[in-house]
């Protein structure tokens, strides 16, 4: 189910001029993970009607393609052994399997949720991957004029690029309503732009857990679509050993050798499948494959940490601010410093709405150095975060810049480098940490820890609550 839970008008930025608004929405429980909208156009009534349309598309296409039971997927791949009428995208999906199973070499194919399922819990003998092989390497249905038939019955899934196909077709259902000039549709970090828009993309850092890790670097994309694919700490441990959810379908073994990849193509199912292939291919043969794609731009990361970037990769670095001239007395941090900021969020019973959550820090002054993170959806309640909003009228900043969607209930950990909202080291000293917790028509916990940062590793346990029921500081000084 779609469940909206924001929905704003915001003023035009410089990028969209020809338009009046953007408005911007989240939703949870799409395509089993989350939705962030952007449409800009001529008012928000055709804003609306615009997000009215995606999501029935989504809902449309999911339907047919997700492996729920009622789905025209499902129902099809519990035939055998006759043609079976199915919809113009069902075809187009299947065909889409049978052409970058071929491109690829067979490291795309609908079967690896087969493999993935051996891994599940222990490793499987030699023996079970050789005959898991045979099994998912051959043909599992044959399309005719009139519909197809499943030849197996071996377990599918459409993965990989089916997402992308969704996306890419919610996106031109939005752009066809006059009066909308763009669309940014991103479903659980995969992205589709199009139109008068161009979005900046941040590309995670798969061997960072914390929320607000640095990025490694930044896409403007503008009609095109981008899609990462890789562990990100997904997979299962066995004995210890952590083992990627990506499957090599040739070898019927966890994907090894690459940690990440993020693609950007015009098109959306080129970009996914190429996302998901080079995981499972490997750095070498995936430059090999990439060479047969020019317009594609790419950034591979290895499990050593390594990166490659095609020679048009547009990504900017991340930019490094200069330390501030400070008095030569004052000790200032250094990058061998951290500070874990770790907290809970409660969970509740029945239907419960999500918390805004504030964190940020100030000096013994009391003035805010560095807004860490702000979980919002409604604007209009941003007040209710009563300490951060009082800090936020104080000094002026970007609150675009630390932003993001609100979180559901589990256990978070965010980092502070020891930078000022200006990308400068601040002095050692003392600081103040605040964790402020806000419902909508709910509750209320503020949660500040005074803290000495002298070079020292310390670390401190901070009292729970209704909201938050656990938090702590680790701070981490590396000598």
């Amino acid at each position: 189910m779609i469940h909206s839970i924001a929905l704003s008008l915001l003023s035009l930025t410089p990028s969209a001029s020809t338009s009046t608004g953007l408005l911007t929405a989240h939703f949870e429980n799409v395509l089993g993970t989350s939705l962030d909208l952007k449409i800009i156009a001529s008012s928000e009534a055709v804003a609306s009607t615009a997000e009215s349309k995606v999501l029935a598309e989504i809902n449309r296409l999911n339907d047919i393609l997700s492996s729920r039971e009622s789905s025209e997927f499902n129902v099809w791949r519990s035939s055998h052994g006759e043609s079976i009428e199915i919809s113009a995208e069902l075809r187009e999906v299947l065909q889409h399997f049978e052409e970058w199973n071929l491109k690829t070499d067979g490291a795309l194919n609908p079967a690896s949720e087969h493999i993935a399922n051996m891994w599940a819990s222990e490793i499987p003998s030699e023996e079970a991957r050789e005959n898991a092989v045979k099994e998912v390497n051959q043909a599992h249905w044959s399309l005719d004029e009139n519909g197809a038939t499943r030849l197996t019955d071996t377990e599918l899934k459409l993965h990989s690029f089916t997402k992308s196909y969704v996306m890419e077709k919610a996106a031109e259902k939005a752009m066809k309503e006059e009066g909308v000039a763009g669309v940014v549709v991103n479903i659980g970090g995969d992205f589709v732009v199009k139109g008068d828009w161009t979005e900046k993309i941040g590309v995670s850092n798969p061997r960072n857990d914390a929320e607000n890790a640095e990025v490694l670097g930044y896409l403007q994309v503008n009609n095109q679509a981008v899609a990462t694919s890789g562990d990100y700490r997904r997979g299962s441990d066995i004995d210890g050993v952590h083992y990627s959810h990506i499957m090599d379908p040739r070898t019927a073994e966890p994907a090894s050798e690459v940690i990440s990849a993020t693609v950007a193509h015009e098109d959306a199912v080129t970009a996914g499948a190429l996302a998901t292939a080079f995981n499972v291919l490997g750095v070498a043969a995936s430059i090999d494959l990439a060479a047969q794609y020019p317009e594609a731009s790419y950034l591979i990361v290895d499990k050593e940490g390594a990166e490659y970037r095609s020679e048009n990769w547009p990504a900017t670095s991340v930019e490094k601010s200069a330390i501030s001239l400070v008095n030569i007395k004052e000790k200032l941090w250094t990058a061998g410093q951290s500070l874990d900021i770790n907290f809970e969020l409660a969970r509740f019973e029945g239907r419960a709405r999500r918390p805004f959550v504030a964190v940020w820090i100030e000096d013994e002054k009391h003035k805010p150095v560095k807004r860490i993170a702000v979980w919002y959806n409604k604007p209009r309640w941003l007040p209710d975060l009563r300490s951060w909003f009082a800090a936020k009228r104080d000094v002026e900043f970007d609150a675009a810049s630390v932003t993001g969607a609100t979180r559901g209930a589990g256990q978070y950990t965010l980092v502070w480098d020891g930078k000022n909202d200006a990308g400068e080291y601040v002095p050692l000293g003392k600081y103040t940490v605040f964790i402020e917790a806000a419902r909508e028509h709910g509750t209320y916990q503020l949660i500040k820890q005074e803290m000495k940062f002298n070079g020292k590793s310390a670390s401190q346990t901070l009292p729970g609550g209704e909201e938050m029921t656990a938090a702590s500081l680790v701070y981490k000084a590396i000598k």
